[in-house]
């Protein structure tokens, strides 16, 4: 047969495969249909997966469209095409709301993306969900701290999100460098600034979360296209009875699973348009985006669409290499030739051969080879797939006697136990690289985790004021706010050595002898008096500069228009001397410390304030209570909660990709096995109803289905926790960390995915009792 012929013969094969699916009748119909749905679920995650990128992208085109206060946006004198600009960020019952305050100072002053016209004084124009929010009745607190009447909406352009909460209030009286540096002259908006360059932890962080999301996915797929086995194969004998050869039939059924593939190419594309018309109303782990951002990536989705389908028929093709199709049935149901190991173990080893040698590598040496790193996780993970057949095999026929129940299960798994390891394999997979993920974040969290320092026993917030707010009143108003404990005020500034030019400083603290002994240890206290510390390390000005009777001059520091602010001062002729103490928020502070009776009351405008304030846990809403009355003493006062870690934000946003993708993939882990075993049930109906027609009781049957659900998850995650520790471990040596193993972690992993099992066996029953009926032996 020429080239040619071979060509049209395989096609017209494919499309007689293809023909059998449709016109089967309903079993014909119900294969196809469990085959699409599950091809679908796979194919909607690979849709989502190639527009994620798109999505992130698009969300920080805009974030970066916004910026300002950036390199590119400031300016220094005003103009016709400036404005200034606040900074006033807050938090409501933990979700961040991005404020702006704006004040033009010229007809042409810049427009922030998503704006049309900059609000007026004393208005605003808020994000949609912020909008929303006002409006509640649970917004009722959150409208005391923003008292601007609403003038319009921020367009999408102007939004990360459809979630985000964000406004610009037009005020009046801003002045630059007010608000230690947090209000700017501007005459854009927009960054162009480079990032910082690539880390290459957090780089291989992304590449083995993606990897880790997507192979279970493949594996799901490779094992829908598969479902109907048995009875396929009874039609491919009857294919042989009427003549023909054994390549026709194989042939044949691969067009069978394409039109499943191809089905499920539909119904995935359907599902994907769906969930997209409907994104930007849900919130993932705090991450949403609008609908129109989830875009696939044109080659991504083309590879999509044409990856399934040939991967479809080249699963077929090779799970029947080791079948032989007679005229009078399938060669399967014989006792199948025992598995061997050996080229089992090529897969991992093949892995662990990519990736010995990037160990010891860490961040310091470049960058990790991305196709090794991607090249060896994806044969070890495969390697589960490989091995859990084998595993499988080896135990089941070596396990005792029992009760029926029992008996029926391990006599199934006997005979069937390729079929039990792929409805296992998705979870095995998923389980070994969530295991090796978890060991991997948890290993280097540490270097992306700052302890901050905070002394939460003493105070949980500090609310920061602007020059001449003056320190005492604003206390007395945060003391006496509901679900405030005690309130501690200080003011802040620099003592330099001239009225102007560079000059040495020493930081200033001005206080009550209560507020000071909670910055410093004092020998004794009064009002009136001065104190110096001037033994820190890396203090050499206080030495020089804290010397008594001289005459230093009083300015706010960063920030502030210090020029216009200094004040000079003449040191008292007693100096006493203090020793370091951490304040609340972890600080140790030197310089010099002076009670209000020694300082000059003219020198209070030039100092910044910052109260240290303790909330009573008991009392709902404080933290919010504490911002409004914040807020009232000026629209500046910027109140901080304090934490006992930072986390570096590029790590938290790949552990958050993680999460919403492993959410994601649970999903599809769960309605995939529940088709997979709706499919094994439906095939299995007759011999059902057979043993209900000799007396075997419901209960039997039913405990039986969990055994054989039950035993290969049992030996999944068994192979699971042991590949994923291993791959967590070389995952460590790589980024030069220290081994461990977070055993509650994965007794947690392993019994998250044993409780997904068991939710699709407990939604299977309905579905298994209704095939326990006497009619299931009707034959059509």
């Amino acid at each position: 047969m020429t080239g040619t012929g071979r060509v049209r013969g395989l096609i017209r094969d494919l499309a007689m495969g293809m023909r059998f699916s449709v016109t089967g009748g309903r079993e014909g119909w119900a294969r196809t249909v469990l085959t699409a749905v599950g091809v679908g679920l796979g194919v909607t995650l690979l849709l989502l997966t190639t527009a994620v990128p798109n999505a992130l992208a698009h969300r920080h085109d805009r974030e970066r469209a916004r910026n300002d206060m950036t390199s590119r946006s400031l300016a220094r004198d005003p103009a016709a095409d400036t404005m200034l600009i606040a900074v006033t960020d807050t938090s409501w019952r933990g979700e961040d709301i991005r404020g702006r305050l704006v004040q033009p100072e010229g007809p042409r002053a810049p427009l922030p993306p998503g704006v049309d016209q900059l609000p007026g004084r004393g208005t605003m124009l808020l994000s949609p969900a912020l909008h929303r929010l006002l409006d509640s009745p649970g917004g009722a607190l959150l409208r005391e701290r923003l008292p601007y009447r609403v003038s319009g909406t921020i367009g999408e352009d102007g939004l990360t999100g459809p979630g985000e909460l964000a406004y610009y209030a037009g005020v009046s009286g801003l002045r630059p460098g007010a608000a230690l540096g947090r209000v700017e002259r501007i005459h854009a908006f927009g960054s162009r600034d480079p990032g910082l360059g690539p880390d290459p932890v957090l780089v291989l962080l992304v590449l083995i979360v993606s990897v880790v999301l997507l192979v279970p996915v493949g594996v799901f797929i490779a094992s829908a296209v598969r479902f109907g086995g048995e009875r396929r194969d009874r039609r491919l004998a009857a294919l042989r009875l009427v003549g023909a050869d054994t390549h026709t039939t194989r042939r044949v059924a691969a067009g069978e699973a394409l039109a499943g593939a191809t089905g499920g190419l539909a119904v995935g594309g359907a599902l994907f348009a769906l969930g997209r018309s409907v994104a930007d109303r849900f919130t993932v782990f705090g991450v949403d985006v609008f609908s129109g951002d989830l875009d696939p990536v044109p080659a991504l989705a083309g590879l999509v669409v044409v990856a399934v389908p040939v991967a479809a028929v080249v699963v077929t093709l090779s799970a029947l290499r080791g079948v032989v199709v007679e005229p009078l049935g399938v060669v399967r149901t014989a006792r199948p030739p025992r598995r061997r190991l050996w080229w089992r173990l090529l897969m991992p080893l093949g892995g662990l051969g990519l990736l010995a040698p990037m160990m010891g590598q860490g961040r310091n040496n470049g960058d990790f080879n991305q196709a090794m790193v991607i090249g060896g996780t994806v044969l070890l993970l495969v390697g589960v797939t490989a091995l859990l057949p084998w595993i499988v095999e080896a135990v089941v026929p070596r396990l005792g006697a029992g009760s029926p129940s029992w008996q029926l299960a391990v006599r199934r798994l006997q005979l069937s136990s390729g079929t039990a390891a792929r409805t296992v394999n998705g979870i095995a997979v998923a389980v070994a690289g969530a295991i090796a993920l978890q060991m991997l974040f948890a290993g280097v969290q540490a270097d992306y985790t700052r302890h901050t320092g905070n002394d939460l026993t003493r105070a949980q917030m500090a609310v920061a004021l602007p020059a001449a707010v003056p320190v005492a009143d604003a206390t007395r108003t945060l003391e006496s706010t509901r679900g405030v404990r005690g309130a501690t005020g200080l003011s802040e500034g620099v003592l330099g050595e001239r009225a102007n030019a560079a000059q040495r400083y020493v930081e200033l603290t001005v206080g009550g002898c209560a507020a000071l002994r909670e910055v410093a240890t004092l020998p004794s206290c009064r009002d009136g008096d001065t104190f110096v510390i001037g033994n820190r390390e890396y203090d050499r000005d206080t030495a020089a500069l804290a010397r008594p009777g001289r005459t230093v001059y009083v300015d706010p520091g960063y920030g502030e228009d210090a020029a216009a602010l200094r004040v000079p001062w003449r040191l008292p002729r007693t100096l006493k001397a203090a020793s370091l103490r951490s304040d609340p928020s972890g600080y140790e502070r030197g310089g010099v410390l002076v009670t209000p009776g020694a300082f000059p009351a003219a020198a209070g405008a030039a100092l910044t304030g910052k109260v240290y304030v303790s909330l009573d846990p008991a009392v709902p809403d404080a933290r919010d209570l504490l911002r409004n009355a914040a807020a009232r003493i000026d629209p500046l006062a910027f109140p901080a909660a304090f934490a006992a870690t930072e986390q570096n934000r590029r790590f938290s946003t790949i552990r958050t990709g993680l999460l919403v993708g492993a959410t994601c993939v649970l999903l599809l882990i769960g309605a995939s096995l529940l088709v997979s075993q709706l499919e094994q049930l439906r095939e299995r109906r007759r011999l059902l109803s057979t043993l209900i027609a000799f007396g075997t009781r419901r209960s039997t049957l039913s405990l039986s289905v969990l055994w054989q659900t039950a035993l290969p998850v049992a030996l999944g995650l068994a192979l699971a926790t042991a590949v994923g520790i291993g791959l967590g471990a070389v995952l460590l040596r790589m980024v030069d960390a220290a081994v461990g193993v977070d055993w509650p972690g994965v007794a947690a992993m392993a019994g998250i995915a044993a409780g997904v099992v068991l939710l699709v066996t407990a939604l299977s029953l309905p579905a298994l009792v209704r095939m326990m009926r006497p009619d299931g032996l009707r034959t059509e």
